[in-house]
């Protein structure tokens, strides 16, 4: 499953490189789905979860963004200097939030526990 979630998501930005607009968007829907079914799959393991969360947001601000310059806002102002392609860094910064939690805060807990139980 994870080998043809990576084709789609090839295939959708191969039609984005190309602008073909129909393609393009058609991929958005197998390439995400996949990936939150990868992320549901894999809930249990935390590093797993966190990791295939971010890809979520990844393919989620990926997409965004084609879509907003396929439909012409992404350089349209949305406040201050802020452009509609500039919304796409909500999920990307989403996804670094969770990474930057798991590195930080969970997988050090974890290492305590697996010390704590290995003394």
């Amino acid at each position: 499953m994870e080998n043809l979630h990576i084709l789609f998501w090839l295939l959708k930005d191969l039609a984005w490189c190309m602008i073909w607009k129909p393609l393009a968007l058609l991929m958005i829907g197998p390439t995400l789905g996949i990936a939150l079914l990868i992320t549901w799959r894999t809930r249990t393991i935390k590093a797993e979860l966190a990791h295939n969360l971010a890809i979520v947001f990844w393919i989620s601000a990926n997409s965004y963004w084609m879509i907003s310059e396929f439909f012409d806002f992404d350089t349209m102002r949305v406040w201050g200097s802020l452009t509609g392609k500039h919304m796409a860094l909500l999920p990307f910064l989403t996804g670094l939030l969770i990474l930057a939690y798991y590195y930080l805060v969970q997988k050090p807990r974890e290492a305590r526990t697996e010390a704590a139980v290995g003394a």
